[in-house]
């Protein structure tokens, strides 16, 4: 994996990403239309109108996937450069669920305040913002600010996707087990950008503030009483930090997502040994319900854009995290099960959230986030382009 993953991106071209001219540059004309002289009326016109720069550029469908590289996937603080594969294949993602141009951008500063000023002195190149990979406690002092400053969408994946799609899995698994979330006991490793997020989003589903408890580096030595009894554990930390024995102090019908990447905060094996009664998530593609941020964040900029909001507010969040339950209950098309060589696939403890080639996600979840963003969308109009868009 490790050599076929390096001459993959090296391949000619390299990377993942490129640039394509959408328009037609073959004659003296079509120069003087593309430059000089004829980009002087578009330059003109949104002078006089900025919204114009919408209709006579590519800002509405056009996103930034902007890093510092201080906390990349499971390899912690690499730098800007070294973050450079991750957030193309980010800008990868965005194209081929979406149909969204992205661009990616690594800003080597640690500072926050720098890296906020850099970054809203960009916003106007763009249609929206997607910050990726930065280290709490920062994330929050970036994200906030620019979403102050930005009159685009400023959305941090790591927090809020991760919260969408989780949560997603959690009403799934609850539904399967006949919990009412009311009730739940919660325990989270992990304090930083994801748990965070999680923790406060799941209180949005219905999960009660008292019924929570969080470890980080410094109180983990408590995960083990908190586990007793407790009906779900979220991990967004490190490995191997769950035992055999910790699960089974747990309530019946536990519900473990053990997300830490590359390697989980319990193994699936011996989870899945430990407690045969056990609704397992991980962060993994090789495990059944991959807890995959591909699953919202693609869709909720498709809405964002499309009916240019200014930002991604809590209602289109949880609108995207009920659309994607509801849709794990509906039949699997044959597309889905072939490109993932199933025979079969159905709602179940190993079946909590659509798979991401599933091409109902574009439609199901971006209709319900631009819905929730603008109530007077003619859904069924805007339904019908993404089902066009779907089909490309």
């Amino acid at each position: 994996m490790k050599q076929a993953a390096l001459r993959y991106h090296e391949k000619k071209p390299a990377g993942k990403i490129g640039m394509q001219i959408t328009k037609p540059c073959t004659t003296q004309h079509d120069l003087a239309l593309a430059y000089t002289p004829g980009v002087a009326e578009p330059v003109k016109a949104i002078v006089r109108n900025p919204a114009l720069a919408y209709r006579y550029t590519n800002k509405a469908n056009l996103v930034a996937v902007i890093s510092n590289g201080t906390a990349v996937l499971g390899l912690g603080n690499t730098g800007a450069l070294a973050s450079k594969p991750v957030m193309e294949g980010k800008c990868v993602l965005f194209k081929k669920f979406a149909g969204i141009d992205a661009i990616d951008l690594e800003i080597n500063e640690r500072d926050p305040k720098k890296f906020i000023n850099i970054v809203a002195s960009l916003a106007d190149s763009f249609g929206g913002i997607n910050l990726e990979d930065i280290a709490a406690p920062a994330c929050f002092e970036i994200e906030q600010a620019l979403k102050k400053r930005c009159s685009i969408p400023v959305f941090h994946d790591d927090q809020h996707g991760t919260a969408i799609v989780s949560g997603a899995a959690l009403l799934n698994a609850l539904a399967l087990i006949k919990k009412d979330i009311k009730k739940i006991r919660v325990v989270f490793s992990g304090a930083g950008a994801a748990g965070t997020a999680c923790k406060n989003f799941y209180i949005q589903l219905g999960v009660k503030p008292q019924n929570i408890k969080v470890v980080n580096k410094q109180t983990i030595s408590k995960l083990a009483g908190y586990l007793i009894g407790a009906d779900v554990f979220v991990g967004l930390s490190v490995a191997n930090i769950v035992t055999s024995a910790m699960l089974k102090s747990m309530a019946a019908n536990p519900i473990v997502f053990a997300l830490a990447n590359p390697d989980p905060e319990i193994s699936y094996e011996l989870a899945k040994q430990s407690r045969p009664d056990i609704i397992l998530a991980t962060g993994r593609s090789d495990r059944p319900n991959q807890i995959n941020n591909v699953l919202g964040f693609p869709f909720i900029f498709r809405a964002a854009l499309d009916v240019r909001a200014t930002t991604i507010t809590e209602h289109m969040k949880l609108a995207a995290t009920y659309a994607l339950a509801k849709l794990a209950h509906q039949p699997v098309p044959k597309t889905v099960l072939k490109a993932y060589k199933l025979k079969r696939l159905s709602f179940s403890k190993d079946y909590l959230l659509p798979k991401p080639f599933d091409p109902r996600l574009l439609v199901e979840v971006s209709s319900v986030v631009a819905k929730a963003a603008n109530k007077s969308i003619n859904i069924k109009i805007y339904r019908k382009q993404l089902e066009k868009l779907a089909q490309v």
